[in-house]
């Protein structure tokens, strides 16, 4: 069966909107038939059992049915189901201007493979956004968005959009709740999209019941999501961070105690400063071993910069490095014991170093190790990867 051509596909998730629905579905097609575009509206139902599907039949929506329960799963089932070249997404809850969507349509028509809402620019009404969400969460997560992920969008979750059918295909969407939102702006920064925003406004929704969202654990999710997608922010840069206040600390404290003027810090700070060194260096090594399997993996279209590195650092060095380390700190750890025949006959605070210290130096050494085989292993595919491209 032939797909019919059409430009614009309006896409509105549904559970349960019969007071809404309709109205939704009357402002797009008035839309369509204002500006003379070939289109359609596609209501994805997520197992409504109100009239919400009769009503969106009855105004001249094409239902598709979505068994996949969660907001994500209804919107990608109906991007899937989409006919149009081009697709806007809205709730079907009437909070959103369907009457003016020319902007999202002009933007991609001028190529822009994600054209986002603004809601901040285009203007909240009274009622239609609470108060914690307006000054606290969007504006806290889309900082965080911007900061990770360098994309021009300043409201992440916005549920008004559009996109081209392509570029949605190529982001593969997989999430199934309502961190959908910030799956598709990570990914379009990720695969090098061009994106841009329009301001759009929101207004009260229509219904006469709770929504569906869940401000905290919605919100977390959201959250959750942008730091699995930036290993750079939640294990490197944090790591190098740890590392280098550690390590610094570690070394001045080695040599014995420190008066700071206000304060006398000693053997019990070294082991703090020690354990942060330590928590640094595998937040280090996380980072890029999570940063090689995601480029393996197809997950990062582009090759990370520290790729160049390899050049010069390879699985034998790796080894060697760490030996090195394992040996100095066994090193350390035998002058304690050559101190005395019983380590508890040795000043504590001699012994306290050159064990502790010595124990630094393993540990380390251990990790460089590990990590080394971690990155070998991973790199075999990278390199496979790399010859097929």
């Amino acid at each position: 069966m032939q797909t019919p051509q059409m430009e614009l596909s309006i896409v509105l998730p549904c559970l349960n909107e019969e007071l809404t629905v309709g109205t939704c579905v009357k402002k797009a097609m008035g839309f369509l038939k204002s500006y003379n575009i070939r289109g359609e509206v596609l209501v994805a139902d997520n197992g409504s059992t109100d009239r919400s599907i009769e009503i969106a039949e009855s105004e001249g929506a094409r239902v598709v049915h979505i068994k996949e329960k969660g907001y994500g799963s209804a919107l990608r089932g109906g991007f899937e189901a989409a006919y149009g070249k081009y697709l806007i997404m809205a709730d079907s809850d009437d909070s959103y201007d369907l009457i003016n969507l020319w902007p999202f349509l002009e933007k991609m028509r001028e190529g822009y493979d994600l054209v986002m809402g603004n809601r901040f620019k285009g203007g909240i009404k009274a009622g239609a956004m609470p108060w914690h969400h307006r000054y606290i969460g969007n504006p806290i997560l889309s900082f965080i968005g911007k900061l990770f992920f360098k994309t021009p969008a300043n409201d992440f979750h916005c549920g008004l959009r559009g996109f081209s059918k392509d570029a949605i295909q190529k982001m593969d969407l997989q999430t199934t709740g309502m961190e959908l939102a910030s799956e598709i702006v990570i990914k379009s920064s990720i695969l090098g999209m061009k994106v841009c925003e329009v301001p759009t406004t929101l207004s009260p929704d229509g219904r006469d019941r709770p929504p569906h969202l869940r401000s905290f654990r919605d919100g977390w999710r959201h959250l959750r999501f942008l730091l699995i997608y930036s290993p750079t922010w939640l294990f490197l840069y944090p790591g190098l961070l740890l590392f280098v206040l550690g390590s610094l600390l570690s070394l001045i404290l080695f040599f014995g105690p420190v008066d700071l003027g206000f304060r006398y810090i000693d053997f019990h700070t070294f082991i703090a400063s020690g354990t942060l060194m330590f928590l640094g260096i595998s937040m280090i090594s996380f980072g890029a071993i999570t940063r090689v399997f995601a480029y393996g993996n197809g997950l990062l279209p582009v090759m990370p910069r520290f790729f160049k590195l390899f050049q010069f650092i390879n699985l034998e060095k790796g080894l060697l490095a760490g030996t090195i380390l394992g040996l100095i700190g066994i090193y350390l750890i035998l002058q304690a014991l050559s101190l005395s025949n019983n380590f508890a006959q040795i000043g504590f605070s001699s012994s306290v170093r050159l064990v502790f210290g010595g124990s630094l130096a393993i540990m380390t050494g251990g990790q460089v190790i590990l990590t080394s085989f971690v990155l070998s292993m991973l790199g075999l595919k990278t390199r496979n990867r790399k010859d097929t491209a």
